[in-house]
């Protein structure tokens, strides 16, 4: 195996991990820079790298959150949209729901595009793929003109049923090229070639609306690791948990919204691997927000009905995307999460401090408490061996915004206050812990959680004592976990096509035709990233009993697509139905509506070393660091707490709570009453009593 790194951009931290040919990870931290958080890519990727030469490196794959920043920020500028004439409006009707059916106050996050923006053209194509009315040139080079006068250089393209026929949508490509020659141009049929007009519509737009600016960050990363002398292709980490090359996702920047915390999700499910545990809860919490995700069979669930910037967490409330996407539940519950007192009570989030200011404690100018300070205050971090000792934190500072923005005002001591924040920001993961378990039909005391980012050890055990969890999996890294899982991901390639017909009245000489198509798209998009070996191609179907309005994904066989094949996918579909609903009726027509296919390529594993310690005697005091006050109300508060070195903890050995365990990417907490002991790979395997 040769070098290869890893690298993934966080709201507040971006993580670094390099895997030497035998195996063993060197990782690194640093604060993400804002606005351009390349410029911390790039300084810790040259510390990173400081011993090998980048001749050396094969492979770089990078993560980041930069695209639904761009989103949830609003940062774009000269985006449009041409949609059929009628149509104007869709992104804002929307599905004409209330996320809050109750709730007189909501408001939906705005539209991306503003309605000015927006123009119009005369066509019509039915849902058979007909036309209806014939596309008007004179009328779409107008409604170009116009939109180019109003400041837009990106454009959307988003025509009635163009998934069936996307003769229109390609002809206004020329036209656009004519009339406004810079212009970028995004067509639907090419991002989202699926029914449901809304759904389509807003992935085009947000495909448009973060495709220059990634392409522009993309393309500047790749040249300054060129100028370093690196040889090889830059992946990106999609939100599918699959990576591609940076030219992919340059014309499909949509497909990486999400591509950080999918990386950590994979890698939880790696870690489950290890230490035989195939059904778990991945919960990541950062700097800045936590994710969870329930992994099923050693695998994290995917989902096609992607929402970003969802308000209170609630389906409906927020951006839809028509993306093959792990399904995360993400809520803005970090170490910079700011508690605030707010009507007589204590309120955490979902606001973050991020990397700047930060957090009071990191002297960066920050105000307001966070948790992180809270965590500090309490005792459970250290102020010298804060991110491996390359920050030292300001304890006193931390205290004394505690004391004068929360514990004042509501009259409580600083310990009171810094404990509610720690249990605050807890249950507001519990709460998020049971929509991936609970909402999902899976029962959290029969799940395993891996707990891993920068605050995840810290909180994970008091997550799993809330929700019954009865065993915790703390990876060794675990502060870059995600950044390591980027280094586990496969190529894959994601497509999707709309067929609307009834399982018994399937065209299969069509939909055969139409598969062989997706497979030379996905596959080319596989082979470009100098992938060597097979290309696995897996096929599915999103199908449904006729009349309903929500799909269900069932396996299509490989091979010939037969009759037999179509009973294959009807009999699965039962078994699926009944799965997740607990009944199933044989002798309803069932209609399949989106075909799907998914091209994946090996390309060099993870390994994963076993456990390597700093020469533990038997009694383990060489792993003792001197114990420091820690604050468990088990205790009554104050308690003289053990703290051990993580990299001085030799495989077999076991801690009893409290006791803290501390290494450069994150701070272990474990409460009274909890075991925990060390494994072959030196993560900590927690046993918890509710």
């Amino acid at each position: 195996m040769p070098y290869r790194v890893g690298f993934d951009v966080g709201g507040t931290f971006t993580d670094f991990v390099l895997q030497s040919p035998t195996g063993e990870l060197t990782t690194a931290k640093r604060l993400t820079t804002y606005p351009d958080p390349s410029a911390a890519c790039l300084a810790g990727l040259d510390q990173l790298t400081a011993a090998v030469g980048w001749d050396e490196i094969a492979q770089v794959v990078h993560g980041t959150t930069l695209g639904s920043n761009i989103v949830i920020e609003r940062k774009a500028q000269g985006v449009g949209l041409l949609t059929t004439r009628g149509f104007r409006d869709v992104l804002i009707i929307g599905r004409e729901k209330r996320y809050q059916v109750y709730d007189l106050q909501i408001e939906k996050p705005a539209p991306l595009i503003p309605r000015r923006l927006i123009g119009e053209v005369t066509e019509r194509v039915l849902a058979d793929g007909s036309v209806r009315t014939p596309l008007d040139e004179d009328d779409a080079r107008r409604a170009i003109r116009e939109l180019a006068t109003r400041g837009v250089t990106t454009l959307a393209v988003c025509f009635l049923h163009a998934y069936r026929n996307p003769v229109h949508e390609k002809r206004v490509a020329e036209l656009a090229a004519d009339e406004a020659p810079g212009m970028v141009v995004t067509l639907s049929h090419e991002v989202s070639p699926t029914f449901r007009e809304y759904e389509r519509t807003s992935t085009t737009v947000v495909n448009a609306y973060v495709m220059t600016a990634l392409r522009e960050y993309l393309r500047g990363l790749g040249a300054a690791l060129k100028e370093r002398g690196y040889r090889g292709r830059l992946f990106v980490m999609q939100s599918s948990g699959g990576i591609a090359t940076a030219e992919a996702m340059e014309r499909y920047p949509v497909r990486m919204i999400e591509s950080g915390p999918a990386a950590g999700a994979l890698m939880a499910a790696a870690y489950g691997e290890l230490t035989g545990h195939s059904d778990l809860i991945a919960f990541d919490m950062g700097g800045t927000t936590a994710k969870l995700a329930l992994v099923e069979n050693g695998r994290p669930g995917t989902t096609t009905a992607f929402e970003l910037h969802r308000v209170n967490n609630a389906p409906g409330s927020g951006l839809p995307m028509n993306i093959q996407a792990i399904d995360l539940v993400e809520i803005g519950a970090g170490g910079g999460s700011i508690a605030r007192a707010r009507l007589g009570v204590i309120a955490v989030g979902p606001e973050s401090a991020s990397s700047t200011p930060g957090p009071v404690c990191y002297g960066r100018g920050g105000t307001e408490p966070t948790v992180t300070d809270a965590n500090l205050a309490l005792g459970y971090l250290n102020p010298e061996y804060f991110a491996g000792g390359t920050m030292t934190l300001d304890g006193a500072a931390a205290a004394r915004a505690i004391a004068e923005r929360v514990a004042r005002p509501l009259g409580l001591s600083v310990e009171e206050v810094a404990w509610g924040i720690h249990q605050i920001v807890t249950t507001n993961m519990e709460l998020a812990t049971r929509v991936v378990s609970i909402e999902r039909g899976r029962d959290p005391r029969a799940l395993t959680l891996v707990a891993f980012g920068g605050s995840g050890p810290v909180h994970g055990c008091r997550l799993a004592q809330a929700l019954g969890i009865p065993r915790v999996i703390m990876p060794v890294a675990a502060g870059v976990t995600a950044a390591i899982g980027l280094l586990a991901a496969e190529v894959r390639f994601d497509v999707a096509r709309t067929y609307m017909r009834r399982v018994d009245a399937v065209d299969l000489a069509f939909v055969s035709a139409m598969y062989d198509d997706m497979t030379r798209q996905a596959a080319e998009v596989v082979r470009e990233s100098a992938v060597d070996g097979d290309v696995v191609i897996a096929r599915s179907a999103d199908a449904r009993y006729v009349g309903q309005g929500y799909e269900l994904t069932v396996p299509v066989p490989a091979g010939a697509l037969d009759a037999a094949a179509l009973a294959g996918v009807r009999r699965s579909f039962d078994e699926i139905y009944a799965a997740r609903y607990g009944y199933a009726n044989p002798s309803e027509p069932v209609e399949i509506v989106t075909w799907k296919l998914s091209a994946t390529g090996q390309t060099m594993p993870i390994r994963l070393q076993r456990a390597r310690y700093g020469g533990e005697e038997t009694d383990g005091s060489r792993a003792r660091k001197p114990d420091r006050r820690a604050w468990f109300p088990e205790t009554d508060g104050w308690i003289e707490t053990p703290v051990y070195d993580r990299y001085r903890l030799a495989p077999g050995r076991s801690l009893r709570g409290p006791a803290i365990v501390e290494e450069r990417e994150s701070t272990t907490v474990l409460p009274p009453g909890v075991t925990a002991t060390v494994d072959d790979y030196a993560s900590l395997i927690v046993s918890v009593r509710p």
